[in-house]
């Protein structure tokens, strides 16, 4: 189990500590508004109000116990720079801030930041990339020219063995799940070699960008 702060109760923030309040975490929140605060501390006993920018209100909630804290504060970029460079004077494991710009990016992390989120620009580039083609269902970067697609399986893949389509060194990409549907229900697999291709399933693929377009365009 992991002790993570979120500064700052928007929507990101508040869908951040759902989640990592779901997978076994203990979360910490603060912003300066006391209406959310009161309506999210029956949930999160670790639950503060409070100014960020005044580095004593950091101080009194201890930020050395956390593994991570996140500067969730949507729209003031001056706040979320002040914050975290507050949280990097005392020196806090790791700060992950949220961004609104490729330039902000770059401020924060003069001011502390080990990383920027900007999810309006990932949201987008995603939803480019799956509109691109009617094939793609969905769409995951993940650095380095490189991507997870779930993609509609190819007609000529359909009826066929992994091993007889031997995707890896004929095309340089990988299947490494597969979304199978069975009327309304839907189960995801780890398939094997012997695994047959079905024309509802979503298939999972990894690889090089250029090398899985060049698949999707077949």
């Amino acid at each position: 189990m992991k002790q993570f702060l979120i500064i700052g109760m928007g929507e990101m923030g508040k869908h951040l500590a759902n989640k990592l309040d779901e997978l076994g975490h203990e979360v910490a929140i603060i912003d300066t508004n006391a209406e959310v605060i009161n309506i999210l501390k029956d949930k999160y006993p670790n639950a503060f109000i409070g100014d960020c920018m005044q580095l004593g209100v950091l101080k009194r909630i201890g930020i050395k116990a956390f593994d991570i804290c996140f500067v969730m504060v949507g729209g003031d970029f001056q706040a979320s720079l002040e914050i975290t460079n507050n949280l990097k004077e005392l020196k806090a494991k790791y700060i992950i801030t949220k961004s609104s710009s490729d330039i902000q990016s770059k401020f924060l992390k003069l001011a502390g930041a080990n990383e920027t989120i900007y999810p309006e620009k990932e949201e987008a580039e995603r939803l480019a990339v799956t509109c691109d083609s009617l094939n793609i269902l969905n769409f995951v970067d993940l650095g380095y020219d490189t991507g997870i697609y779930q993609i509609k399986p190819l007609k000529q893949w359909i009826g066929k063995k992994l091993k007889e389509l031997d995707l890896r060194t004929k095309c340089k990409i990988s299947i490494v799940a597969v979304e199978e549907k069975n009327g309304e229900e839907t189960t995801m697999i780890i398939p094997d070699a012997n695994f047959i291709i079905k024309e509802n399933d979503g298939i999972y693929v990894v690889g090089l960008n250029k090398d899985i377009k060049k698949i999707i365009k077949k």
